[in-house]
């Protein structure tokens, strides 16, 4: 696999239309741990909005509550794209945590 430390990756708002996007933060990937990416994330306006759910989703799957840690994902999902250098994903699962992001994604969706 390439080396992807250096590379940046957007995490955008959908809008429902192609076009139909916003801006709402960039991670700057500084580390590699199979299957799993981390970086410096640096928020942009519209990540007010949705920063108390990335806070939700920490908290819940700190408590090991998977059952609400999976509705909350979803609803990021549903709402959020991320964006390799590349290109859209098909599937993501991100964790926002201050400054630091950690991901993993799929270009096809992941198993159920």
């Amino acid at each position: 696999m390439e080396r992807e430390d250096g590379r940046v990756w957007r995490l955008e708002r959908r809008w429902g239309q192609e076009d139909g996007r916003e801006l709402v933060g960039e991670i700057a990937i500084e580390g590699f741990d199979f299957p799993w990416l981390s970086g410096r994330f640096t928020p942009q306006p519209a990540f007010a909005v949705f920063k108390p759910w990335f806070d939700e989703a920490r908290a819940v799957l700190a408590q090991e509550d998977f059952e609400r840690f999976d509705e909350v994902h979803d609803s990021i999902a549903r709402r959020l794209t991320l964006v390799s250098p590349t290109g859209p994903v098909a599937e993501f699962l991100l964790h926002i945590d201050g400054d630091e992001a950690r991901f993993r994604w799929s270009d096809t969706p992941f198993e159920p």
